[in-house]
């Protein structure tokens, strides 16, 4: 019976989730695994939950939302993938010293798609002294929009992932002002299950898990342009270009982790990011909602190959 496995939503950064199945590693590993498009993370989570899929990946933000809101619940996740902080701040104009306090008195428009890169970067500026409720702040415009309203002049800042930042670079229309990846670990993407699949199907799991560490040793060491074309078919409408520029952009700022281990640095980062936006009403702890059995298992016993 295959794991079936369900996409968070369609996001570059998500890249070697794909390139694990594109290029045959969870075979290669003895596991079959079924790849199921998802809408959103909300409609993820809730197929994860009624075991319509088997694994999910997505953010232990919501992990530990589910937690807070019903102690003992059974989410768990177990492989880290995206140890960092994918979001970028750009500016209309370069601003090479750039410091939050730059962002006071501008128009700032800000992710609306989902809600981790706003509460952590809130954290960000909250943390340099900043009320982030001072911020003229366009709180309600999606990153496509967003990225047109820089090109126009109608905001002078916006958050945003790739490619969109990459297209704004590439055009002189946008500048880097701030790379959140910069900020350190934070423990942004990972595979998640339900304990009790975690228990009846762990060699499977552990079989994804090193699946997905060989496909990160294989994203620190092969050149852009053939990531790309592994994964371009999950992303028909990015220039390659564009692409190869975003990966090798995302790679220099260490985006994915060296091993599918969670940190839990990268954790407590994230946890107090909510704890201060009010997402969490109680602390949620790292044993409640991350297992790393699996993960040091697969360091352990690597699956060799490309």
């Amino acid at each position: 019976m295959p794991i079936i496995l369900s996409e968070n939503f369609r996001a570059l950064f998500y890249a070697p989730f794909y390139a694990t199945y594109a290029t045959g590693a969870f075979r290669d590993a003895g596991v079959e695994v079924v790849l199921k498009p998802s809408p959103s993370p909300p409609t993820a989570a809730k197929a994860l939950r009624s075991g319509e899929v088997d694994v999910m990946w997505g953010g232990p933000l919501r992990v530990m939302m589910v937690h807070d809101q019903e102690p003992g619940a059974d989410l768990v996740c177990f492989c880290d993938v995206v140890a960092r902080d994918p979001f970028f701040i750009l500016g209309a104009k370069p601003r090479p010293q750039f410091k939050f306090a730059n962002l006071v008195g501008l128009k700032f428009a800000t992710v609306s798609e989902v809600p981790t890169p706003w509460i952590c970067q809130a954290d960000d500026i909250r943390r340099a002294g900043i009320d982030p409720d001072r911020l003229d702040r366009v709180r309600d415009h999606t990153m496509d929009q967003n990225e047109i309203d820089l090109r126009t002049g109608k905001v002078d800042a916006i958050q945003v992932f790739q490619p969109h930042a990459e297209r704004l670079i590439a055009s002189g229309a946008g500048h880097v002002w701030y790379a959140a990846a910069n900020r350190g670990l934070t423990a942004y993407t990972t595979l998640v299950t339900r304990r009790p699949t975690l228990a009846a199907r762990g060699e499977e799991l552990l079989a994804m898990t090193r699946a997905l560490h060989r496909t990160l040793g294989w994203f620190k060491a092969t050149p852009a342009q053939e990531i790309v074309r592994a994964v371009k078919d999950f992303f028909p409408d990015v220039d390659p270009a564009i692409f190869a520029a975003a990966i090798e952009r995302y790679r220099a700022l260490g985006l994915w982790g060296s091993d599918p281990v969670i940190q839990r640095e990268g954790y407590d980062r994230l946890h107090a990011a909510m704890r201060a936006a009010g997402t969490l009403g109680r602390d949620i702890a790292f044993e409640a909602c991350v297992d790393t059995t699996l993960a040091k298992r697969a360091i352990a016993t690597p699956l060799s190959g490309r």
